[in-house]
C-alpha cells in the first residue's frame, strides 16, 4: 500500500470495517490501536487521513471506543457510526461525496463461520434513522459514492486507498432496495469488480483473509462479474481509485503492489 500510495498518490484511505479481529476493541486505550494500526502503516505515504467505519467484528466489541480514538490519533477519522465526506476535485468545480454507512446497524450482525445472512437490526429505530439519513443524501445527487462494511455490490489527488473495505457477499435483502445507491461494499474476503446496469460495484475485502469461494456469483446477474481473485498466491490486496472531473479510475492491486485489474467508471447522468 505504501508503495502504491507513494507512486500513484493518496489523499486519504478508506478503512471500512473489521478493523480489529475478532471482537473489535474493548476500550480507547486498547493496545490493538498501536499493534495493528499505528505501528503497521508507518510509511510517510500512508500518513494521511484514514476514514473509518465499523464492521461486524468491530460491533462484537466497543465501537464507541473506536470513535473516541479519533481524539487520540492524527489520522484515525471516525466521527460517528455513519457520516458524509466531501472532497473538492482539483482543477474542477466539482465535489466528490462519499456516504459512509454502518451496514451492521442497518441490517444486523451475522456469523461469518456459519455463512449466515444478517439477522436484522438490533434496534429498528437506529436502522430507520440511518436509512432516512441515507435517502435524504442520495435523492438527486451526482458523484456520490456510498460505502459500507456489509455487501452489496471507493477508493483520490482526490485519490484513495482501500485495504480491508466495505465495498459484496451477495445481495442482502434489507439493502437490496437501496441499489444502486450503494456502489462500494465488501464483506467477501477477496477482490471483485461487478458491473450491472452501468453501475460499478467494488469489492475490496482482501486486507486480512482470502476466500476463493464463488458461490455468491449466482446472486448477481450472469456476466456481471468482471474481475475476481481470492487466491492465496496474491497474499491479499487492496484498491486504489483516482477521481477526475468526469471519471473514476479503479485499480486492484495484490499485496506486492502488482496491478491485477483496472477499470474506468464514467460519470453517470441521472437526469
Amino acid at each position: 500500500m505504501s508503495k502504491v500510495a507513494d507512486q500513484m498518490g493518496a489523499d486519504f484511505v478508506l478503512a471500512l470495517g473489521d478493523n480489529f479481529y475478532y471482537k473489535g476493541v474493548d476500550s480507547v486505550d486498547s493496545p490493538r490501536f498501536q499493534d495493528t494500526f499505528e505501528s503497521v502503516y508507518t510509511a510517510k505515504s500512508l500518513r494521511v487521513p484514514w476514514y473509518v467505519l465499523a464492521g461486524n467484528h468491530d460491533h462484537a466489541g466497543n465501537v464507541k471506543a473506536q470513535i473516541e480514538y479519533s481524539q487520540k490519533s492524527n489520522r484515525w477519522k471516525f466521527p460517528s457510526y455513519y457520516y458524509e465526506l466531501n472532497f473538492h476535485i482539483p482543477n474542477t468545480g466539482k465535489t466528490l461525496t462519499i456516504i459512509m454507512l454502518d451496514t451492521i446497524m442497518l441490517c444486523g450482525n451475522s456469523d461469518d463461520y456459519m455463512d449466515e445472512k444478517p439477522r436484522g437490526p438490533l434496534r429498528a429505530v437506529d436502522a430507520n434513522r440511518q436509512l432516512a439519513w441515507l435517502q435524504e443524501r442520495t435523492g438527486s445527487v451526482h458523484g456520490r459514492l456510498p460505502a459500507g462494511g456489509r455487501p452489496l455490490p471507493c477508493v483520490v489527488r482526490v485519490r484513495t486507498l482501500a485495504p480491508q473495505s466495505a465495498f459484496c457477499r451477495g445481495f442482502i435483502p434489507c439493502l437490496i432496495n437501496t441499489r444502486p445507491l450503494l456502489t462500494s461494499v465488501g464483506h467477501d474476503h477477496n477482490l471483485q469488480y461487478i458491473e450491472e446496469s452501468g453501475v460499478g460495484y467494488v469489492v475490496s475485502g482482501a486486507g486480512n483473509f482470502l476466500d476463493p469461494d464463488v458461490r455468491h456469483w449466482n446472486h448477481v446477474p450472469k456476466g456481471s462479474v468482471k474481475f475476481f481473485t481470492g487466491q492465496a498466491s496474491t497474499l491479499g490486496g487492496f484498491v486504489h481509485a483516482e477521481v477526475t472531473k468526469n471519471k473514476m479510475i479503479v485499480t486492484f492491486y495484490q499485496a506486492k503492489g502488482t496491478s491485477l485489474y483496472r477499470t474506468v467508471l464514467s460519470q453517470r447522468n441521472f437526469e
